[in-house]
């Protein structure tokens, strides 16, 4: 079976089957990253996981990728992602802005994507991102 489709089938964590299931699977995703995946992955992301901690394994796993290749797969499905999980994309967008490095690539890349495929959410986000990185913290 598809391995991700089992990630999407148990991602609601009800149950502690699910549970088992969803850090199974993820943990056998993990050996063998593929960047190919990244959209796939962000859009298993639901606020209405019963376990966050468990999901919150996600997140970590989707940061051990390339920022590269993270970062734009990211951005790819915000407008999707935050129709499931708008807290969960909320979280990933903090925590890429709280990462010097990670928060210039996604300011240029939100700005590329604005402007290639114009979108409400892009501008939000890009002028969350422009206050942080002109904030006198940077």
């Amino acid at each position: 079976m598809n391995l991700l489709k089992i990630l999407q089938e148990n991602r609601l964590l009800k149950t502690p089957q699910e549970i088992k299931l969803f850090e199974e699977t993820l943990e056998k995703i993990a050996k063998y990253p593929k960047d190919d995946n990244l959209k796939e992955l962000h859009l298993i992301l639901d606020d209405n996981c019963e376990h966050p901690d468990v999901m919150f394994s996600l997140v970590h796993f989707l940061e051990d990728f390339d920022l590269q290749k993270q970062i734009p797969a990211f951005i790819e499905v915000i407008p999707q992602l935050m129709i499931a999980a708008p807290e969960w994309t909320k979280i990933i967008h903090y925590r890429i802005m709280n990462d010097e490095s990670a928060c210039k690539l996604y300011h240029n890349t939100l700005e590329l994507a604005n402007q290639k495929t114009p979108h409400f959410l892009y501008q939000l986000l890009l002028e969350s991102v422009k206050n942080h990185l002109n904030s006198p913290s940077y």
